[in-house]
């Protein structure tokens, strides 16, 4: 199976968040995804989740990576990865009760609609990744490891 890699640097603002998405569905589009299948519109709601948590909580810029599979082969999860500035550990939290809450749920929504997700120190900061099977929701199985140790959530 052959993996096209494409990345994007995020700058440390929260309105980068809308051309992450935007780039990410160009990406799609070029790697031959419908942009109507569910696979699209989990690829970019986590794509969401992911950069605004890590612009928002450390303050400075991320980079956004995606792991596409190409050719004809069968289908393939599709791994995200963000690189950001900080070493905390992401902890997903449950917004509770409270409806009107405007965060609080972004890694429940990966937690809840992605195969496997983890991360891992990555230099001086850390990388958040997750994988979402391919259009027909084939299991993950096949998708490339982390090189470092992961703590994963699911």
């Amino acid at each position: 199976m052959q993996v096209l890699q494409v990345q994007l640097a995020v700058q440390a603002d929260p309105a980068e968040v809308s051309r992450a998405r935007r780039w990410v569905r160009d990406r799609l589009r070029a790697g031959g995804i419908d942009q109507d299948s569910a696979v699209a519109e989990t690829l970019v709601l986590v794509v969401s989740e992911l950069v605004t948590n890590a612009v928002v909580h450390t303050g400075h810029p991320a980079v956004l990576r995606l792991l596409l599979p190409v050719g004809p082969a069968a289908p393939a999860p599709v791994r995200v990865e963000v690189a950001d500035a900080s070493r905390t550990a992401p902890a997903p939290r449950h917004a509770g009760a409270d409806e009107d809450a405007t965060n609080g749920r972004g890694l429940e929504l990966v937690e809840l609609l992605c195969e496997r997700w983890g991360w891992y120190p990555d230099g001086s900061g850390k990388r958040v990744w997750c994988e979402i099977g391919g259009p027909d929701g084939a299991p993950c199985a096949a998708a490339a490891q982390p090189a470092a140790p992961v703590a994963s959530a699911r």
